[in-house]
């Protein structure tokens, strides 16, 4: 029985609860500062709960105590003391960050790790999963050209001007708007303005649009630089989405004002568990002398589980870090210290049992040619 600490009993972490619970094959711990999710979350899953500020180090130690690993649900804010508490307690340490400096900061506590004990920040949608798809599509040229990746979650039924619900992190998503974004352009790595380089696509029959968010690429631009000409990543959304929060942040100044922007967002936009994931990844490059470009595109939509209604959103973030948990349970990642969301196989994620919801009957994914599958219009450059 893997022994996992779980911190953090939101929308998130009660769907990975369920996850790891149900297999049969993990005990996990719970551990949140309200007693109300920690009520709430032991009555859906199997599982232990504790209250722990996770601010408090020697809480979080004896929480620790016994467990081979650590998943943090929590804000990104909280990830630092978190993954230095798992290096103290030599627990094998997983996250859901996006945020560019936690990642930095825990990278740099991953360097001490010992023998068997991996950090892997990260482990979600985007970034994430997008990271694993994005690789596998570079391996199959000779010369890397470029690397585009796309990912939204979005409702299935808008009706609000934003053409958006809530589902997930208001601190996460604002984080994603309002931060530097990370890109390689022309060969040179650079930060780009997020909510700009504006593109507009079709997938599927639906228009959508496309603009700079931060944190999505992961660590890609470590692994590809010197390798492609051009890498970035974009948040897909509903198309004039990107117009209004560009008026609430940059013209209204809500970025500098981001607990005021958070509880606007959260008063007024419903959340929704009727949604649904997009996943847009293309590469291109040289092959056998020809210039040629191949796509993977996924939808994943919310769902029912055992009377339970589940967002796409919770389905996708939860299923990606328990797969790579569950792979690290296996002996499968390989190691020491930190593991970046790329060196997992596609084919490895996918057949997981967790990783396989990325892959059921309610997805539509393939590997396609140049110009077989999306038209995209670049309105702006990145």
């Amino acid at each position: 029985m893997h022994k996992v600490l779980l911190l953090g009993a939101g929308k998130i972490g009660r769907m990975i609860a369920r996850l790891l619970s149900a297999s049969g094959d993990y005990h996990v711990l719970v551990g949140d500062a309200d007693p109300q999710a920690l009520g709430r979350i032991g009555k859906q899953s199997k599982v232990e709960t504790v209250l722990i500020d996770a601010g408090d180090p020697e809480q979080l130690a004896r929480a620790l105590n016994g467990r081979d690993a650590v998943i943090s649900a929590l804000s990104y804010l909280h990830n630092p003391i978190v993954a230095h508490a798992a290096l103290v307690a030599g627990v094998s340490y997983f996250d859901l960050t996006e945020d560019i400096a936690t990642t930095r900061r825990v990278r740099e506590i991953a360097d001490s790790a010992r023998p068997g004990q991996v950090f892997m920040p990260q482990c979600g949608l985007a970034p994430g999963f997008v990271s694993i798809v994005a690789q596998r599509l570079t391996e199959s040229f000779e010369s890397l050209d470029q690397v585009h990746m796309r990912v939204g979650a979005l409702p299935q039924f808008p009706t609000n001007a934003l053409t958006y619900n809530l589902t997930w992190s208001t601190d996460g998503l604002i984080n994603e708007y309002c931060n530097p974004c990370e890109a390689i352009h022309e060969g040179q790595r650079m930060n780009v303005l997020p909510l700009e380089g504006v593109e507009h696509f079709s997938l599927d029959g639906v228009r959508y649009e496309a603009f700079n968010t931060s944190g999505g690429l992961g660590t890609l631009c470590d692994t590809l630089d010197n390798r492609v000409r051009e890498l970035n990543y974009k948040t897909i959304r509903y198309q004039g989405h990107r117009d209004y929060m560009a008026f609430l942040i940059n013209e209204l100044r809500l970025g500098q004002r981001r607990e005021m922007l958070k509880d606007i967002l959260e008063n007024a936009i419903p959340v929704t568990f009727q949604d649904v994931v997009v996943i847009f990844c293309t590469a291109s490059g040289t092959r056998n002398g020809q210039l040629v470009q191949i796509s993977d595109a996924r939808k994943i939509y919310g769902q029912t589980i055992n009377e339970e209604p589940w967002s796409a959103i919770q389905i996708t973030t939860a299923a990606g870090v328990c797969a790579v948990v569950d792979l690290h349970a296996e002996g499968k990642l390989l190691g020491q210290g930190l593991v970046r969301q790329e060196q997992v196989g596609l084919d490895d994620f996918l057949n997981n049992r967790f990783g396989q919801h990325y892959k059921g009957s309610n997805i539509y994914s393939r590997y396609m040619g140049v110009g077989d599958f999306a038209e995209i219009d670049h309105d702006t450059p990145a």
